[in-house]
């Protein structure tokens, strides 16, 4: 009997473990995956700051500054992240290149 007690726990944990949690679901309503020459680029927008997953595995933080028309401006002197909705381009001023993002779309959480 006991030996059953354990099972049914065991088994309701094992399940609980797959479903994403609630902190893991707000962030990915806030997160937005793109292409940036053909690779992927995850951006998550967050209390001011724009925080992105570079292709190469770098982590940027972006922090949001005034825009002089309406949309959105990140910043953090050497990449600007601007755009509107889902039309965003990656400027680096290091360089003067400018890089329109491709196929930007909200983040889906995978399905266990």
């Amino acid at each position: 009997m006991r030996f059953a007690y354990v099972l049914v726990i065991a088994a309701a944990l094992a399940s609980c473990a797959d479903k994403p949690s609630k902190e893991e679901q707000d962030a990915a309503k806030n997160t937005f995956v793109c292409l940036l020459d053909g690779e992927r680029l995850v951006i998550r927008f967050d209390m001011g700051m724009a925080r992105m997953l570079m292709p190469t595995g770098d982590r940027v933080d972006l922090y949001q500054i005034p825009s002089g028309q309406s949309g959105v401006r990140f910043s953090n002197g050497n990449l600007e992240l601007r755009g509107k909705g889902t039309e965003l381009t990656l400027v680096d001023n290091t360089t003067g290149t400018q890089v329109a993002l491709a196929q930007c779309a909200p983040y889906s959480v995978p399905k266990p």
